[in-house]
């Protein structure tokens, strides 16, 4: 999974990115735009602002109780509640899922864990077409 011939996650060229450090905890919706690197705890919604090309990473140490909805995550850590990732998601060998993941691309590590259903979602010009 973390081999250097693969794909990696997209970002915004010139993009910032935000951190929320381990041993923080935001209670309420987080919306961004850039990047999102989550080592702390996020009580609330992650949402990417509409038309970014967001990437939410949430560590290993990170948690996150709530929805998340991005065009792009990498998760290595807990979340509880339900992931709508647009393009890309990957779950790292850590990442703890309680709740439902709509994706697009799936990426999952042996060792990544996801309590509830598994939805593909079809790419944009497909469902343009139906």
């Amino acid at each position: 999974m973390f081999s250097s011939n693969r794909k990696h996650t997209p970002t915004a060229s010139g993009a910032t990115t935000s951190l929320i450090a381990r041993g923080v905890t935001v209670r309420g919706d987080v919306h961004f735009s850039g990047a999102l690197h989550l080592d702390g705890t996020v009580e609330g919604s992650i949402h990417a602002d509409p038309g970014s090309d967001g990437v939410l990473t949430v560590s290993e140490t990170g948690h996150v109780t709530g929805r998340i909805e991005v065009p792009h995550a990498v998760i290595n850590g807990g979340v509880t509640g339900d992931i709508d990732v647009a393009e890309r998601l990957e779950l790292a060998s850590l990442a703890r899922v309680e709740g439902d993941v709509h994706y697009q691309v799936l990426e999952m590590a042996a060792g990544a864990q996801v309590n509830g259903k598994m939805i593909h979602r079809a790419p944009v010009s497909v469902r343009q077409l139906a």
